[in-house]
Parts: C-alpha cells; structure tokens; sequence
C-alpha cells in the first residue's frame, strides 16, 4: 500500500510550504522526510515512513536517516512505519522499535488507527458492504436535486475553507489553516494527487471534500457540509461518490484517515468514527508516531522540555530549554 506523504507530489507541496525537504532510495528502503522543529531542538519528521521491504531495510533506512539527521544538527528523527514486512515475522512491532532504540513520541502526528475500505471489489459488492442508510442515499440523492462534481481547480477550495470555517465556528474544532489547503491544492491538484469534490443543490455549492490519492489509495482528507441543508444527507453519497470514483480511477484502496481506537467512546474522534465505519471495510491499526535520537542527552532534554511546555511550568522549561541549548552546542563541536 503507497501513501501520499511519501510521494513525489507530497515532497512538492512541502517545498512550496517552504519546508527542506529529503528523499532517497536505497537498498531495500526509501523515505520522504522534512526539516522540523524550532527553540527545543529541530529534528526530522517523516510521515507515515520510513517505507521498507524487510526489517534489514527497516535498519539501513533507519541508519540513513541518523546520519542525515547528525548532519542537520538535529536532536532526533520521529518517524511512523506503517508497513508489516518492515518487522520480523510474528514480532511485536512495538518491542520491536523499542529494542531498536526508539521511543513513543510525545505528540502523535497522522493517524495511527484508521478504516479502510477495498476498493477491488465490485461496485456491487461496495455498496452491499456500506449500510442500508448509505446504500440507499447514493442511489436515490438525485431525487433531492443533489449532484457531486469532481473539481481540480486549486480555486474552488475556497468551498471546502467556507464551511470549514463556519463549522468549527458553531461546534469548535481543531482543523488545517486556510493557507495550508490552499497552497495544498495548488501544489497537488495539478500533479494529479488531489482531488476537491463538490456538493451542489440547483446549482449552489453546499459542501465539499478534498481528497489525496497515491498509486493505489485515496485518501479522504478533509470536509465539510452546510448547516442549514443537513438534513439532506449528502456527505454520505459525497463519500461513496468519491469511494467509486476512486475504483474507477483503478485505485486499491479508500482510506478514511482516523477513527477513534476501539473501546474508547471519549476519544475525540469517537464521534465521526461510527459515520466512516458505515461504508463498510476494515480497521487497520499502526504502531503510531516514534522518535529515533541521535544523541541521547539532548533528546531527554528535548523531552524535558516539551513536557514542561505542556504542563505550563515556565521556570522548569526555560531551565530546560537552556540545557537543550548547551547540549545541542556541545554536538555540534
């Protein structure tokens, strides 16, 4: 399975964002990774990879990355392998990384658990899968004066920023910056890797989503409905609209990028998790977000410090900050 985070077009979009961005191949092994960080330390990140074919490529990824981490005068590398080949067979994934030196970071970045639907199927059997509610939306929307358009003019985001904006307005949520799905669309939509899909009755723009599509996923990014026409339910054939496009398209797989771990109804994505388990498919669970330190000492006082940061101890974090400072000195001599 190929992730967007790890393509050509991602590492386009990330220099666009302004970011320095890395990307080699090597036995066994490739990765995608970014410049981070700022006053604690700098590091680099690389989503969802390094990507591997075998645990001994896993180890020379991972001994690439140190070195052009050194070199960048970072404190560590966080990473987040997502494929199962990269591990020994039967290993636990997480002792595993762990015995290789690592440790869970403390800000968990892309999603570690997530629901994927198979999109080699046949339409039929796609649409048997998803429930009856969603089954029937898709069928029968147009009787509503719905229709759903597929647009790749990096304009037309500004529907998506629209009600986005009016939504974390009425209900408070944390969501990407205009500026982020702006450039996001200008920098993928041309390449071919993003598509802005389009809710419309009698010719007015109701809502919108943006999707990311690699070589053989689609992957259901960011959305966002009008209020005030709710009640016609169209985000769910939205989805399936796009889910079928999708297998059109020749793609493998629709990810639904994030649900809320199983048993655990206060997770702040417990709400939207029922909605996108209602297509139909599978779980699928990663190891998560984990940081490779270069040098030891710097790291734990990079930990320090970003613990300190967050349980609000000001003279705490400046002291650490400062040990972070002079540790980092002491490595770059």
């Amino acid at each position: 399975m190929s992730t967007i985070l790890q393509s050509d077009a991602w590492a386009t979009f990330q220099r666009d964002l302004g970011h320095e961005v890395f990307q080699k191949s090597g036995q066994g092994y490739s990765y995608l990774a970014t410049l981070e960080g700022g006053r604690t330390g700098r590091y680099l990140y690389c989503p969802y990879g390094p990507i591997a074919d075998s645990p001994e490529g896993f180890t020379r990824a991972l001994e690439d990355l140190r070195v052009l981490a050194a070199s960048k005068k970072c404190l560590f590398v966080r990473l987040e392998p997502t494929r199962d080949e990269m591990f020994p067979e039967g290993a636990d994934q997480v002792e595993d990384l762990k015995h290789r030196g690592m440790h869970f970071a403390p800000r968990q970045i892309q999603p570690s658990h997530t629901w994927m639907v198979d999109l080699t199927q046949d339409e039929d059997a796609i649409l048997k899968g998803m429930k009856s509610t969603n089954r029937n939306l898709h069928r029968n929307i147009h009787k509503k004066g719905v229709t759903f358009e597929e647009s790749h003019d990096p304009a037309d985001v500004s529907v998506l920023l629209e009600y986005l904006n009016k939504t974390a307005e009425r209900v408070g949520f944390n969501r990407q910056k205009d500026d982020y799905l702006t450039q996001a669309a200008r920098s993928l939509m041309p390449l071919g890797a993003a598509s802005l899909y389009l809710a419309r009755v009698d010719g007015e723009a109701i809502g919108a989503a943006l999707v990311y599509d690699s070589e053989d996923t689609r992957t259901y990014a960011h959305a966002s409905m009008s209020f005030e026409h709710r009640r016609l339910s169209a985000n769910n054939p939205l989805v399936s609209t796009m889910m079928l496009d999708a297998k059109a398209k020749g793609l493998k797989r629709f990810d639904m990028f994030g649900i809320a771990p199983e048993g655990e109804p206060n997770h702040p994505w417990a709400g939207f998790t029922g909605f996108k388990k209602s297509f139909g498919g599978y779980p699928v669970t990663l190891p998560g977000t984990w940081d490779l330190p270069v040098h030891a000492l710097p790291y734990k006082a990079y930990r320090w410090a970003y613990s300190a940061r967050d349980t609000g101890v000001p003279a705490i974090r400046n002291s650490v900050s400062a040990t972070v400072k002079r540790l980092r000195a002491a490595v770059k001599r």
